[in-house]
């Protein structure tokens, strides 16, 4: 009988403690050791989503992953990724593809019947790697979501996978929140945890061992490491609107406004600018005005196009953006964004809500009529005004068309993409990812004044590295290892 496949899962205390940016710095480390490695989250739920190799859609975390193991994105890395519509429905990808919405509830009802294919997922992963390297959702914690199991603990039982659990001291209570989880798992889920990390310290991590030896001797877990906060990981694409607080490169510069959606979507299409030493990048929040001195306002991705229209204009935003175009200022629109800037979007067969039409901003003269083929791609081509080469990709229901279509933003494999206001000034694109190509970035910025000079890919090379290094200086690696390999 061949040997099981080493592997470990990294489980955590709470949601953003740190998991899959974990995950990634053991991915790197692991594959600069010269072995084959795969990145798993059974599910994920998460508005920004990636395109792997097969055509699918994944979690972005789990791209980052892949990109740290040196190898491409799989549909099996992620076998099921919930994307909220709203409060209390989700769309369901299952292995890369739609399968349609649920509510909460009916998603818990029905996520027992998905563990054939989380398994068999993880499966074709480690027919081909040396070790993978599992990412827990949430907590395991939470024991009201236990039945039916298959992102924390009812994985790693099925699968029989050690586990390690991390805790986040940067928010406060990690003794409480590795004890009290301790407490409330049964002694076979007990039995699974190998050990603990402490993550996101900052200052002296000598002055949380006090800390590490009362966690010790109340859960009988040994501590495989106290991870120092680093300032890099902020160069590492985000999957967590959380994230959207993480400080710019600079306070001075063009100013550029991203309202926050309720559904925001794909909001990492706006890190390279946030890393730009000549952009202030400000992520305008519910209830707060867009900035009057802002120079382009970008309305970004959103998993609920219609559902988000409406509440861009409950906050006002339509006024505040309708009085930055009447100053001169630019509008880009990015997918969702891209369609609320028409006139109108029509949705006949309610794939977006309720079925009828509703009235856009008004900014383009396009239409949008929603559609149930879903486009899931990477793409390349050409920014038409500069000729710069550009990569990304598609995630997107609805057809848009229009007269400012016939002045598209970008050439797409020989089509065109995207649309322009007669006077330049308002523009938008259904490609995603648009300004992680450097040239691209470039010429755009350009034309507010800005020389860029940063090369993105070489940022998140760097990032990937440095966590890989940090992780190495502060984590048995080694114990780890062993654990993978003692399963």
């Amino acid at each position: 009988m061949k040997a099981l496949t080493p592997a470990v899962m990294i489980q955590g205390t709470g949601s953003n403690v740190g998991k899959s940016v974990l995950v990634a710095g053991l991915a790197r480390a692991l594959v600069r050791r010269g072995l084959k490695v795969a990145p798993f989250k059974p599910q994920n739920m998460s508005n920004n989503a990636a395109i792997a190799v097969d055509g699918g859609e994944i979690g972005r975390a789990q791209a980052v992953q892949a990109r740290a193991a040196r190898i491409a994105p799989s549909v099996h890395m992620n076998p099921v990724l919930l994307k909220p519509e709203t409060d209390t429905g989700s769309q369901v990808i299952v292995q890369g593809r739609r399968v349609g919405t649920l509510k909460a509830r009916a998603f818990g009802e029905r996520k027992r019947d998905l563990m054939p294919a989380v398994l068999e997922s993880f499966g074709i992963l480690a027919e081909n790697a040396d070790i993978v390297i599992v990412e827990g959702a949430g907590s395991p914690a939470e024991i009201n979501l236990r039945a039916g199991d298959i992102a924390n603990m009812g994985f790693a039982i099925a699968a029989d996978l050690p586990v390690i659990l991390a805790g986040d001291i940067d928010r406060g209570g990690v003794i409480a929140s590795l004890v009290g989880t301790h407490a409330v798992l049964t002694d076979e889920e007990r039995s699974l945890v190998r050990g603990f990390l402490i993550n996101k310290f900052r200052g002296d991590p000598r002055l949380f061992d006090a800390g590490v030896t009362a966690i010790r001797k109340m859960t009988a877990w040994p501590c495989l490491g106290v991870v120092p906060w680093l300032p890099q990981t902020a160069w590492l694409p985000a999957e967590d609107a959380l994230d959207l607080d993480r400080p710019g490169a600079t306070s001075t510069g063009i100013k550029i406004a991203v309202p926050v959606l309720s559904r925001i979507a794909n909001f990492d299409d706006l890190d390279p600018l946030g890393m730009e030493d000549g952009v202030r990048l400000v992520f305008v929040r519910p209830g707060e005005a867009i900035p009057g001195d802002t120079d382009v306002v970008v309305l970004p991705g959103s998993k609920s196009t219609i559902g988000d229209l409406a509440f861009l204009r409950a906050q006002g935003w339509d006024i505040d953006i309708a009085a930055h175009v009447r100053r001169g200022g630019r509008v880009l629109g990015l997918c969702g964004g891209y369609q609320m800037l028409g006139k109108a979007i029509a949705d006949p067969d309610g794939l977006d809500g309720p079925a009828g039409t509703v009235a856009g901003l008004g900014l383009l003269d396009i239409v949008t009529v929603m559609t149930a083929d879903k486009s899931t791609r990477e793409v390349a081509g050409t920014h038409n005004a500069s000729g710069a080469p550009v990569r990304g990709y598609e995630i997107h229901l609805g057809r848009t068309e229009g007269a400012d279509c016939a002045r598209p933003l970008v050439t797409i494999e020989g089509r065109p993409d995207g649309a322009t206001s007669a006077d330049g000034r308002i523009q938008g694109t259904y490609v995603h990812g648009l300004f992680t190509s450097d040239e691209f970035r470039r010429a755009w910025l350009a034309g507010f004044g800005v020389a860029s000079a940063l090369a993105y890919e070489d940022r998140v090379e760097q990032a990937l590295d440095a966590l890989a290094d940090h992780l190495e200086a502060h984590v048995d690696v080694d114990a780890i290892l062993t654990i993978a390999r003692g399963r």
